[in-house]
């Protein structure tokens, strides 16, 4: 498992900036972490399950906190804060970025919507009680 060797965030540009031990070094948008997010909330609990994620081309990192010797936790400026980016985890983002952008932006277009599509409301449903 590569290990990171640094870990810049540059604000301005909102880009996460990771080198690894192995002599990679990726520059990961905020927008392409927010859209990657390992959590439940976007990759749902199983195959299938994953949550398209829209309106998100502005979003930033406001703040990215250690989890361990393992993993960072970052929180988005939109209020997303579940997920944990394991060092294994953001190695195979940089690795394959350019693909997984693809097929984000392919989702989108099969979905009829793009970056900019604000977020859908969670469906609600409804429940009767019987008296």
């Amino acid at each position: 498992m590569p290990m990171p060797t640094e870990l810049t965030l540059h604000q301005q540009s909102r880009m996460l900036e990771i080198a690894f031990d192995d002599g990679s070094r990726f520059r990961l948008p905020c927008e392409f972490l927010r859209v990657h997010s390992p959590s439940a909330e976007v990759q749902g609990h199983g195959p299938g399950q994953e949550v398209l994620q829209t309106g998100k081309r502005g979003v930033e990192i406001v703040a990215i906190e250690p989890v361990g010797h393992y993993a960072v936790q970052p929180r988005f400026s939109d209020g997303h804060d579940s997920g944990l980016f394991t060092w294994d985890y953001l190695h195979e983002l940089g690795l394959r970025q350019d693909e997984l952008w693809r097929d984000y932006l392919a989702r989108l277009d099969a979905a009829g919507v793009d970056r900019d599509t604000p977020m859908a409301a969670p469906a609600v449903s409804a429940c009767s009680t019987r008296h």
